[in-house]
């Protein structure tokens, strides 16, 4: 029997009189997968950043490889062998792989560093996951499934005997979770303990031993993987049964709002049509690099376009920039929301009132601040945003509450059109179901969705109507009563074919 490598009981951590973690436990043995589930917010993140000294915990009780552990810092963790790879990649993109991976503990002849030690040493590791890598590459050169097997390199090369994962499949795709898949299971018969976060569930059944799930920052339950159902596992995390996973409501299809001509800009948006009318959802597919995420940047102006034509409600409008578009009542709630939909360092209060001012604004441009609040209190309220308070920054939330605000601060507006690129990675099973809520409310109301996401039961359970992309092209249309996988598929694997 495999002995507990990893033991927490009675976990306590409080931010700002915030309760986050309340009498939690976990266990890790050695040579397992154990999958740590439960919605965003549930405290998983919290728990595994006091396992790898990131935070201290406030009480509670910590044994490592079977010793009682004080409070550890990020180090201690290292020297323990615990590795943790964060959703969001901390990489320095302008070193090399081989100086990602000894950073901070660099090899030394002397004062000067040992270059050709640190290249050495990562070609070992790099060769014992057959990963194929040239160190002496810059990260930031590297796409971001390459990155996350930098991570695991780094992780091994410390030795890791446990290993933490949150969100490792997020950003890639099928043929690079497959790899990281390879990975996984090598690490495991090595004698790795994998703690495995994802709210992908689907996925775990390939992985998971065990299964630990959080709830509002308590410990549920805790078993083995196989004795569970997917249903089940998502009642214990949400606390009820969530009937539908992909709630839907039928609307009469109404007059055309959008409409895109012969769309061109850069290489991956090539003479793309598409239109969208009141009470639909048009979903967009494809894999990646096939030019989704592009054709929803050119449409809101972040991206120049080389040619091409938008018509809102029958008329042209130019839309050079992203205010242009706001204007004309566009708006896109982006892939990367860290990188391009929040202002991080910001409060959520901030956030949700920045692209709204000229809506809670008087005449001298002062903030009305009763308007602000009740912009404020209506996204929080309508998407169950979960915060201490307004005042808190964003960077503080979890990545599904992240996601909430990037959509909560464009509710306020009249918007025609709202775009959602990629609006449920990275969010657990029950603000998913919040978010196909909101866009089925949208599209009651007459509003236009766009909706692009790689997940294909999502864009078959969703959409009214799916557009697939491949290689820059529309190369396929299809009705939602018509839609299956392979058909999604084999459009988005037509190069050079274009409707």
């Amino acid at each position: 029997m495999e002995k507990y490598i990893v033991e927490l009981e009675r976990i306590h951590k409080s931010f700002a009189g915030v309760k986050v973690l309340q009498d939690v436990r976990f266990s890790l043995k050695s040579g397992e997968v154990m999958a740590l589930l439960g919605e965003n917010g549930a405290g998983k993140s919290t728990l595994m950043k006091i396992l790898s000294g990131v935070y201290t915990r406030d009480s509670g009780d910590m044994r490592i490889f079977e010793r009682e552990q004080g409070d550890l810092t990020t180090k201690m963790a290292q020297e323990l062998g615990i590795a943790i790879i964060h959703q969001e990649l901390n990489m320095c993109r302008h070193l090399t792989v081989a100086e990602n991976i000894f950073l901070g503990r660099e090899s030394k002849k002397g004062i000067i560093l040992n270059n050709k030690e640190m290249v050495r040493e990562t070609t070992k590791v790099l060769q014992s996951l057959k990963i194929d890598l040239d160190p002496n590459t810059v990260v930031g050169e590297l796409p971001v499934s390459k990155q996350q097997m930098v991570e695991i390199a780094k992780a091994l090369s410390i030795q890791a005997k446990v290993l933490v994962m949150d969100e490792p499949t997020s950003a890639l795709t099928s043929k690079e979770i497959d790899e990281l898949f390879r990975i996984i299971k090598q690490l495991r018969q090595d004698g790795c303990g994998i703690v495995y976060i994802s709210h992908r569930l689907e996925e775990l059944s390939h992985l998971a031993d065990r299964v630990t799930v959080l709830r509002d920052g308590r410990f549920i339950m805790e078993g083995d993987f196989n004795d569970y159902t997917m249903d089940q596992l998502i009642a214990k995390m949400v606390g009820r049964d969530i009937a539908e996973k992909f709630p839907r409501i039928t609307c009469k299809k109404g007059k055309k709002i959008l409409e895109v001509k012969e769309l061109n800009s850069g290489p991956l948006v090539r003479d793309v049509n598409l239109e969208v009318c009141e009470g639909e959802i048009v979903g967009i597919a494809g894999l990646m690099g096939a030019g989704r995420t592009e054709t929803t940047r050119a449409i809101f102006g972040i991206d120049p376009k080389d040619s091409g034509e938008i018509i809102l409600n029958g008329k042209p409008v130019a839309i050079k920039k992203p205010l242009d578009a706001i204007k004309a009542g566009i708006v896109l709630a982006p892939e990367d929301r860290k990188k391009d939909g929040l202002c991080t360092k910001l409060s959520v209060r901030d956030n949700l009132a920045l692209p709204n001012l000229d809506w809670i604004s008087g005449i001298a441009g002062k903030v009305n601040r009763k308007k602000e609040m009740e912009l404020a209190d209506k996204a929080v309220s309508e998407l169950n945003i979960k915060l201490a308070n307004l005042d808190i920054n964003a960077e503080s939330l979890s990545g599904g509450n992240q996601q909430k605000v990037v959509i909560g601060k464009w509710l306020a507006r009249d918007s025609k059109v709202v775009i959602f690129d990629e609006p449920t990675r990275g969010v657990d099973v029950g603000a998913k179901v919040e978010i196909y809520n909101l866009m089925n409310k949208l599209k009651q109301n007459g509003t236009g969705v766009v909706f692009v996401s790689s997940e294909l039961p999502e864009v078959m359970g969703i959409s009214d109507r799916i557009l697939v992309m491949c290689d820059g092209r529309i190369t396929g249309e299809i009705a939602r009563s018509e839609a299956t996988e392979d058909k999604i598929l084999t459009y988005a694997t037509e190069f050079e074919t274009k409707i």
